[in-house]
């Protein structure tokens, strides 16, 4: 999971790039990074850290150029040093700067392909690169001095025909433009949006339409499937279905988790699918038990507070906010390696004594992977007095590993594996534990859509991966990888002298 951004405008793109990567900054808190083209010149700045760490005024005031792209990572496999931050850059042809969100499944193939066939070298263990130096090779194979959209559109379809995986696109061709696309799955999400101003249109390209909002860009319409779209130099925009086979599997954990609610993504209102979440959740409570003797829902924030309070509305139950949470301290979730998750939460929230003491409580979040977490907020709220607690989750057991572009790399390390769901609840200490049922999550994403969405990547839930390539081998090698283990860094090694990247390259 990571945020990316292109831009075409008539003034400086540095600013609303760096804007629109602070409200991205929920997708990737590892590393971030930007490229601004001025005329033949790219500029680059990219390094581990947040957005406001990594760009400081004497960084953006040599990110000059009216046409740029921007990222934030979360880490899924291979390092995370400041070299493995996007986006990527290679001189030929051209000079291309890309970006993605998402993960290649036949990225060592193509890493393979690349050296004995198209005689390109990879530097890193990114796939992004990996993804960089295909396209560009498929572009090069165009020939052409001056290419126009047509040889662009016709790399980016030879691109899919070699590229397996979930992916959403940006790049900047040095004095052409910026170009985006998206895997024929669309399991990855990408928007744009225009702005007028005096001096004509301006448009924006974003992993999610909140980045289009802040900036006062109007959302267009979200990237179909297999589509490209390319903005050239003066800001007009050209379109095209890049794939020869299409089929909309949206990321069915974008809509519990990674989204911002205020986004809207393949025209689904992720605020809207999750208060239908705690309706499901209230529905099934009523079928289950309907005496219950719920007092009072506590959100664990802050992904989980729209459900819950639509399920406390359904329930006609006391809805309240239990914990205060550190808003300095990053998702949880997202952070690279088991110690530091079990270091953060207690960090992260604090209980409000007076909320639990004496009651029954149903603690609601959108979902659980490790059970980390889960385990200490039950503890927290029998400590604070709570006679029962009581926990659901907006989604389904994550019983399977994905390898779309989001860290859930080993089964082994998910508190579903091998249990049963009331296994569970007594692996976290819960006194009853509710999930959602997988069918009412695709009809809460689903509902109310003009056209109908029937297909999602629910392969976490359900082990079901939409683009066919994947078995037990490939699972087997990404879990070397990404498990916990993996991630520890040894103690001898030093990572102090890991500069970070400023790149002032004149093309000639």
């Amino acid at each position: 999971m990571c945020g990316i951004v292109g831009l075409v405008a008539k003034s400086l793109v540095n600013q609303t790039i760096f804007d629109a990567l602070t409200v991205l900054q929920h997708r990737g808190q590892d590393a971030a990074g930007m490229v601004t083209c001025e005329g033949n010149r790219f500029f680059l700045r990219k390094d581990n850290g947040l957005v406001n760490e990594v760009f400081r005024t004497r960084h953006m005031k040599r990110l000059v150029g009216h046409v740029g792209i921007g990222h934030v990572r979360y880490p899924t496999a291979g390092s995370s040093s400041a070299a493995e931050a996007q986006p990527f850059y290679v001189n030929s042809p051209y000079g291309i700067a890309l970006a993605h969100n998402g993960n290649l499944t036949n990225a060592d193939e193509l890493g393979e392909e690349m050296f004995r066939a198209d005689l390109r070298h990879i530097n890193t263990t990114s796939d992004s690169e990996v993804l960089l130096n295909v396209f560009a090779h498929e572009l090069q194979r165009q020939g052409k001095l001056t290419p126009d959209a047509d040889d662009i559109f016709e790399a980016v379809s030879k691109v899919h025909k070699r590229v397996k995986g979930g992916y959403a696109v940006v790049a900047v061709i040095t004095g052409y433009g910026v170009l985006a696309f998206r895997d024929p799955n669309g399991i990855r999400p990408l928007v744009y949006g225009t702005r007028s101003t005096p001096e004509g249109e301006e448009c924006m390209v974003a992993s999610e339409s909140v980045a289009l909002d802040i900036s006062g860009f109007t959302r267009v319409r979200d990237i179909e499937p297999g589509e490209a779209i390319f903005i050239d130099m003066d800001g007009n925009v050209f379109t095209r279905q890049c794939a020869e086979k299409t089929n909309l599997a949206p990321c069915l954990f974008e809509f519990v988790y990674l989204a911002r609610p205020d986004s809207i993504i393949d025209n689904v209102n992720v605020h809207q699918a999750r208060m239908r979440m705690g309706v499901k959740l209230a529905e099934k409570v009523l079928k289950e038990r309907p005496d219950h003797d719920i007092d009072v829902i506590i959100p664990i924030p802050d992904t989980s507070r729209t459900s819950a309070l639509e399920m406390a509305k359904h329930l006609n139950v006391t809805f309240r906010e239990g914990f205060i949470k550190n808003r300095y301290i990053g998702r949880t979730f997202i952070m690279p390696g088991q110690t530091q998750r079990k270091k953060s939460v207690r960090r992260k929230l604090n209980p409000i004594e007076m909320e639990f003491k004496g009651k029954v409580v149903m603690l609601v979040d959108d979902s659980i992977v490790r059970g980390t977490t889960s385990k200490q907020i039950v503890q927290m709220a029998r400590d604070m007095g709570a006679r029962k607690v009581y926990f659901a989750s907006a989604a389904p057991p994550v019983r399977f590993p994905n390898v779309y572009g989001i860290d859930m790399p080993s089964p082994t390390e998910f508190i579903a594996h091998n249990r049963t769901e009331s296994e569970i609840g007594e692996a976290i200490g819960a006194d009853w534990m509710l999930y959602q049922d997988l069918n009412d999550l695709k009809e809460t994403v689903a509902e109310g859509l003009d056209i109908a969405l029937t297909d999602f990547d629910s392969s976490v839930f359900d082990g079901y991966y939409v683009t066919g390539d994947i078995d037990d081998a490939y699972l087997e090698r990404i879990d070397q990888k990404r498990n916990d283990a993996a991630k520890v860094k040894p103690e001898s090694v030093d990572h102090e002298d890991e500069a970070p990247a400023d790149l002032h390259t004149k093309i000639q």
